[in-house]
């Protein structure tokens, strides 16, 4: 079985070596990526059923032993980050699909587009199978380089200006992480995750604390966690609809992924604990704050994605067994929900024309289509009963109140405000932009002035309908709320409505029903988590099944020991 764990990067490196060598027949290319992908996603859901029941599956690349070795090592948390990230690769895909039957290649040039998305897809496997923080790295920057192309597809000058504050800020990320990892080899002799869990304790607690901290700044500026989230808002609502919607889904995750390894396994007793709660309330509160103020519905849902960052970092920051599956679970629910309802803006934005909340208005009756899969996963996202959103906060706060500090019961204040905030900024923006009249939005896009109506030749023109008291107070108190809100820096001028085809309201129609189903499979699916999370709060199994070892002879950051197991001088 171990033989599986790197096929799910190997498929997609293959894939799109062949996608590559064949760069003028698209339907070729499209055939190899959608293989690839799909096979991924079978091989993630297979690897799900082995772990849970038969446990962990460790490959070591070469036959080289950890820790002198590469560790390929594939839990449960890995089996269902590697099934929800294929979902959404695949999803994304055949969205894109639709979107360049329609387009052509004037927003996914097709020779470097597919390769491209196969090589994300890959850096986002190798990341979530890791065993050791410098294979951790590479999967970072194999994701990150494929992530540099897809930002800047077009060559616009707002993606191009957009991209270099995403390369500059991932770069700078990739050198802490990279200094990081020199750190904790200098100071253990060892990068593998298992054996740094025992080296790493050895440690004095002062050094312990600046290796943590160290890394803990390199995730969070991949996490987007605050105060390093300043980055996201401006880069990710620019590029096209499909990456938009696979960034905001898979690659803040993966950093708060790197984040659950490191503080489980490297660093289980951190000392750094309460610090994650407050940066967690903080994240919440500033990220949902942004999101209220926007005009734009991509920056919207740019800021909401910070936002509920922070109930990922509250989970972790409980540090027991139950946090981290209500963590888990949460994880899960917001990859899936949130890259929907970028699928679903990239819909409106057809129909529309723009996704500016002040040009926007009709859309229910021009599409009512759109309407119900922007509908569903708003009100999962905002946390509305059954749904996994609530679910999923509904766990948090539980494992909160059982901890019965002062700062848990903060939290969950906070976190419930949060998520009336993030259902009342959706909510307005749904009703703007769907339930509004078509004609109301653009008396309200325009100058204010009620839109003339044109005379028939040799006749005089009708006057103007004087507008009822009722839609004078609405349209004021529209147009005080717009002065309010604040719009995408540089924002594009209206454009015309394109062709939406059936391909890419399919697409988003499956992930809705994929959103639905984490309700519905909500018993099992936590009771998997659960599982993973007893797993997470007790990393001396993995240890020992990674090392085949005991932990008492793999201490000493020389790691040189004799026959009996004792620290050699």
């Amino acid at each position: 079985m171990t033989a599986l764990v790197p096929l799910v990067v190997l498929i997609p490196l293959v894939g799109s070596a062949l996608a590559l060598a064949v760069p003028g027949y698209r339907k070729l290319q499209q055939g190899i990526t959608l293989v690839a992908l799909g096979a991924v996603l079978a091989l993630s859901g297979a690897l799900m059923w082995i772990v849970d029941q038969q446990g962990v599956l460790i490959m070591e690349v070469g036959g080289w032993a950890a820790p002198f070795g590469i560790a390929l090592v594939v839990d449960r948390v890995s089996a269902l980050m590697l099934a929800v990230s294929s979902v959404v690769l695949l999803g994304v895909f055949v969205f894109s699909i639709g979107q360049g039957l329609a387009d052509g290649d004037e927003e996914t040039p097709v020779s470097i587009y597919y390769p491209t998305y196969l090589v994300l897809g890959a850096g986002v496997f190798n990341a979530f199978i890791a065993g050791d923080l410098f294979n951790l790295y590479v999967g970072f920057e194999i994701l990150l380089v494929a992530s540099y192309v897809l930002i800047t597809l077009g060559g616009t000058a707002q993606r191009i200006r957009a991209g270099v504050t995403y390369v500059i800020v991932s770069l700078v990320s990739s050198v802490l992480f990279l200094a990081t990892i020199g750190l904790i080899y200098g100071a253990t002799g060892t990068v593998n995750m298992a054996q740094l869990t025992v080296r790493i304790a050895e440690l004095p607690s002062e050094v312990q604390l600046l290796l943590n901290l160290a890394l803990l700044i390199a995730f969070g500026i991949k996490a987007a966690v605050f105060p390093l989230s300043f980055w996201l808002p401006d880069s990710y609502p620019t590029a096209p609809a499909p990456v938009t919607a696979v960034f905001a889904g898979l690659l803040t995750k993966v950093g708060v992924y790197a984040i659950i390894r490191s503080q489980t396994l490297l660093f289980p007793d951190s000392s750094v604990d309460g610090l994650l709660l407050v940066v967690a309330g903080l994240t919440l509160v500033v990220g949902i704050l942004g999101a209220v103020s926007q005009l734009d519905i991509k920056r919207l849902l740019s800021f909401t994605l910070v936002s509920h960052i922070g109930y990922m970092i509250f989970g972790i920051g409980m540090a027991n067994a139950a946090g981290f599956a209500a963590t888990i679970y949460y994880i899960a629910h917001h990859i899936i929900v949130q890259t929907t309802l970028f699928l679903a803006v990239g819909l409106l934005e057809r129909q529309g024309g723009t996704t500016s909340l002040q040009g926007l208005g009709g859309m229910l009756r021009a599409s009512p289509v759109i309407a119900v899969l922007f509908f569903i996963p708003m009100l999962n996202l905002g946390g509305i009963p059954p749904f996994s959103g609530f679910i999923g906060k509904v766990g948090l706060f539980t494992v909160a109140a059982e901890l019965a500090t002062p700062g848990a019961y903060w939290l969950i204040g906070v976190g419930a405000l949060v998520s009336l905030l993030t259902l009342y900024a959706l909510a307005r923006a749904w009703v703007l932009a769907f339930w509004r009249p078509r004609k109301r939005a653009e008396v309200t896009a325009d100058t204010g002035a009620v839109p003339q109506q044109r005379a028939e030749p040799g006749r005089l023109p009708a006057p103007a309908p004087k507008p009822s008291a009722e839609a004078k107070v609405l349209r004021e108190r529209e147009e005080a709320l717009f002065l309010q809100l604040h719009d995408a820096p540089d924002a594009a001028p209206t454009q015309e409505q394109k062709e939406i085809p059936r391909l890419m309201v399919a697409a988003t129609a499956s992930m809705v029903a994929v959103s639905v189903a984490l309700t519905i499979f909500a018993g099992p699916l936590y009771a998997y988590a659960d599982r993973a999370g007893e797993d997470m709060a007790a990393p001396q199994a993995l240890v020992e099944l990674i090392l085949g070892d005991t932990p008492g002879q793999l201490g000493s950051g020389s790691g040189d020991t004799d026959p009996a197991g004792e620290v050699l001088p």
